[in-house]
C-alpha cells in the first residue's frame, strides 16, 4: 500500500511509524486508520526491526483523535464499521510479536488516546495535552477508550476521564499510570528509542511470550491465566535463545540472540 497519511521507516534496528497529518493535527480518517494497519502489518514482519515506535508528526499533536469532519455525515451502520475497523487497526498494534512504544509529543485525544493504549508503553513530551472528550460531542470513544482505559488506570479513573472529557497534562498521566515517562520536548525521541533498545537486548521470542501472557491473562481468571503462564514458559524453555541466555549468564558473557 501506498502511505499518504503514514511515515514509514527503519533505523537502527527500530521501525518508526508517523501519523503524517499536520494540518489536521494528524486526525485519523478512513484512509489514515487503512494506512496505519498496513504500517503495522509492516513492522511485524519487517525482519529488520525489532521494536516499533509510533508517534505524530510535527511539534504540536501525536493524534487529536478521529476526522470529525469526515465523520459528521456518517450513518450509524457507517459509524459501527468505523469504530471496528479502528479497534482492529490498533489490535493489531496491540497483538504485535514486537515490543510498541509511543512517543506522544503534543495532543494525544480521542483516537489518538486510544492509539497510544494500544502501545506497550508511552513516553510522553511535559507539552502533550490528553484525554478522551467524545462526550463533549455527543458520543463516547469508539476506538476501545472505555475498555483498555479501566483495565490500565482502574474503573473510577477511567469513569472520570470518559465521563467529564475533561483534558490533563502528562504529569497526571503519569501520576494515574496513563505513561511509563515524562521527558522534555527535545528529549521525546531519544527516550522513546532508549526504551526500544531497553526491550530489543533481550531475547526476542521471550519477550513476546510475556508480552502474549500479559495481554491474554487480563481477559481471564487467575487460574486460568497462571496456567498460561506456565504454558508459555514452557515454550520459552523450548527455544536455542533460551538456551543461549541461560548459558550466557553461567559463563559471564553478553547472550547473542537469534529469535528462535
Amino acid at each position: 500500500m501506498e502511505f499518504e497519511n503514514i511515515e514509514y521507516k527503519v533505523e537502527d534496528g527500530i521501525a518508526f511509524i508517523t501519523v503524517n497529518r499536520p494540518t489536521a493535527l494528524n486526525a485519523l480518517n478512513a484512509r489514515t486508520l487503512q494506512e496505519l494497519c498496513a504500517a503495522a502489518w509492516k513492522a511485524g514482519q519487517d525482519a529488520t526491526a525489532g521494536a516499533v515506535i509510533v508517534t505524530g508528526a510535527g511539534p504540536k499533536s501525536f493524534v487529536a483523535g478521529a476526522d470529525i469532519k469526515e465523520m459528521i455525515d456518517f450513518t450509524p451502520m457507517q459509524m459501527k464499521k468505523f469504530c471496528l475497523d479502528g479497534q482492529a487497526c490498533l489490535a493489531s498494534l496491540e497483538e504485535m510479536d514486537k515490543p510498541v512504544v509511543a512517543a506522544i509529543n503534543g495532543f494525544c485525544l480521542g483516537g489518538g488516546l486510544e492509539l497510544a493504549l494500544s502501545c506497550d508503553v508511552r513516553v510522553a513530551s511535559d507539552k502533550a495535552r490528553m484525554g478522551v472528550p467524545e462526550v463533549s460531542l455527543g458520543i463516547i470513544p469508539g476506538f476501545g477508550g472505555t475498555q483498555r482505559l479501566p483495565r490500565l488506570i482502574g474503573p473510577g479513573r477511567a469513569k472520570e476521564m470518559v465521563m467529564s472529557g475533561d483534558m490533563f497534562d502528562a504529569a497526571r498521566a503519569l501520576e494515574w499510570g496513563l505513561v511509563n515517562q515524562v521527558v522534555p520536548p527535545e528529549q521525546l525521541m531519544d527516550a522513546a528509542k532508549a526504551m526500544a533498545r531497553k526491550f530489543m537486548k533481550n531475547g526476542p521470542v521471550a519477550v513476546a511470550l510475556g508480552k502474549a501472557s500479559i495481554n491474554n491473562g487480563l481477559g481471564m481468571d487467575l487460574k486460568r491465566a497462571l496456567y498460561l503462564e506456565a504454558e508459555l514458559e514452557a515454550t520459552a524453555f523450548s527455544t536455542e535463545d533460551r538456551k543461549e541466555g541461560m548459558g550466557a549468564f553461567v559463563e559471564k558473557r553478553k547472550p547473542a540472540f537469534k529469535g528462535r
